[in-house]
Order: structure tokens, then C-alpha cells, then sequence
């Protein structure tokens, strides 16, 4: 008779260099596939392409600092979120592969530095310093937050900044994770503003030697592209493939593509 297994907390934590408690949702059976989200949203974001994930890799979906089931601290810093995908990557106790979008993207191609347990690497349009904002618009979503605004807050973030056509917000607006998207909406400026003094140095990505993915979509921003091709160029093994049609939400308008260019990239690997 076959012993009974103990089904898997579909919640646990992991503690970052910092100390801060960092939520991670585990669904799903297969190699280990960590999920590092963009700017406001929390793990929720990844439903329309989980249950596609699940049945090929055990997924660890993170929620970043600062939202979710995740803790915070006082002062922001890209540096500790790095620690916190790195210090995820290393509680799986195997080779992962990482899969980051927008600025999730920025802190997996940072932690593939890091983390000696990156198997493989794939990274959705992360902005890099290459996306140019309007002028003053980083100001208005300040002003937008103070005022406790936060749906506002996400129309100008989406559309100014992530380059969104009003039809795609709109069904974004539709999905379960806009109420995530929401209550993370004070992340936004914080994180915006080290993306914009990003300062991308191809040199600190060489030693990167795991196969590596870089998605684009095809209608996205000229500034997503150009992230794409830098990073393409820096790392040893990267492949860059665009999505016609799409932009900087695949995930939510055509998760079928997005999926079957991740999935494809991994089992190769």
C-alpha cells in the first residue's frame, strides 16, 4: 500500500539578508520555476498563465517586498530585492528556473549574479534605464498617492510609463489581480524611481553562463526593445524573442504565447 504524502503548504516564507519576511506561493509539480512579478502587483498577477505553468513545473511564486503576504522595511533599496529573490532561489533547495517581468525582471537578471542555484534565466521586458518617462509624470504619481488615488495612480503608471493602449487596461482592470494591483500601488513610485537611475553596465552580466530568454512585445515601447537587445548582448547564452502583436502585458493578453515561449525555452533546457 502506497504511503500517504503530506500535501505542500501552499504558503511559506523565506527570511531575506535583511531579515524581511518574503511570502512565497507554491503550486504545481515538476523542476522548481520562481516568479518575481512587476511593478504594482503582487504573485496574483501570474493566474492567467498559472494553471499552463503548474502542470509542467513546480511553481514558487514571489510576493515582493512590500505587498502580498510579503514584509517590508523602512528604506527602499533595489539591492534588497535582490537579496530577496536570491534568498528565495537558494530555500528551494535545487536548480531553479527564473522568470522575472518588468521591474521583477530587473531584480532576477540582478540575483542571477548572485544565486549560484539559476538553472535558467527568462526575463520579460525589464526597463533597465532604457524606458524614457514623460516629463512630469514621476511627480504626478507621487501626487496621485498622497491623495489616496491609487486607481488613478495605475491608469497614468500603465499607460504613460508601461505604454498600454485604454482596451488593455481595461481588461486588466477586469482580472482578479487588480485589487492586488491596488493595494501595491504605493510600490510604484519607489520602484520607478530606481528604474530610472538605473545605470546599465553590461560588464557585471558576463559571468552569467545559464541559458537565458528575453521576451518583447512587438508593439511595446522602443525603450523595452533596446533593454532587450543591451541584455541579449551582455549575457553569454540569451535568445530574444518578440511577441508580434503584443506589449508589456502578455501575461494577461495572449497567455497562450506567453506560455508556449516559456515552456518551450525550459524543457530545451
Amino acid at each position: 500500500m502506497p504511503v500517504a504524502i503530506p500535501p505542500v503548504p501552499s504558503l511559506r516564507h523565506v527570511a531575506s539578508l535583511d531579515g524581511t519576511r518574503i511570502a512565497v506561493h507554491r503550486s504545481g509539480e515538476g523542476p522548481p520555476l520562481v516568479l518575481v512579478h512587476g511593478a504594482a502587483a503582487d504573485h496574483s498577477r501570474w493566474r492567467p498563465v498559472l494553471p499552463a505553468l503548474e502542470r509542467r513545473f513546480t511553481v514558487l511564486a514571489v510576493d515582493r517586498r512590500g505587498r502580498g503576504g510579503s514584509g517590508d522595511a523602512a528604506a527602499y533599496a533595489l539591492e534588497r530585492e535582490v537579496e530577496d529573490v536570491v534568498a528565495v532561489v537558494e530555500a528551494a533547495g535545487e536548480p531553479v528556473a527564473l522568470l522575472g517581468h518588468s521591474h521583477g525582471a530587473v531584480c532576477a537578471l540582478e540575483a542571477a549574479r548572485l544565486a549560484g542555484g539559476v538553472r535558467a534565466l527568462v526575463l520579460y521586458e525589464p526597463p533597465l534605464g532604457f524606458v524614457r518617462w514623460p516629463a512630469g509624470v514621476a511627480g504626478r504619481l507621487e501626487a496621485l498617492l498622497s491623495e489616496g488615488r491609487r486607481d488613478a495612480l495605475l491608469e497614468v503608471f500603465l499607460s504613460e510609463v508601461a505604454g498600454l493602449p485604454a482596451d488593455q487596461i481595461a481588461h486588466m482592470r477586469s482580472l482578479p489581480a487588480w485589487e492586488g494591483r491596488l493595494a501595491a500601488a504605493h510600490t510604484i513610485p519607489r520602484e520607478e524611481r530606481v528604474n530610472r537611475e538605473y545605470a546599465f553596465d553590461p560588464a557585471r552580466f558576463a559571468g552569467i553562463d545559464v541559458p537565458a530568454l528575453m521576451l518583447t512585445g512587438g508593439d511595446s515601447p522602443p525603450g523595452f526593445r533596446a533593454a532587450a537587445d543591451a541584455v541579449a548582448a551582455a549575457l553569454p547564452d540569451c535568445r530574444v524573442v518578440v511577441m508580434p502583436g503584443q506589449r508589456h502585458a502578455a501575461m494577461d493578453t495572449d497567455p497562450a504565447r506567453f506560455t508556449g515561449e516559456v515552456t518551450a525555452f525550459l524543457d530545451r533546457r
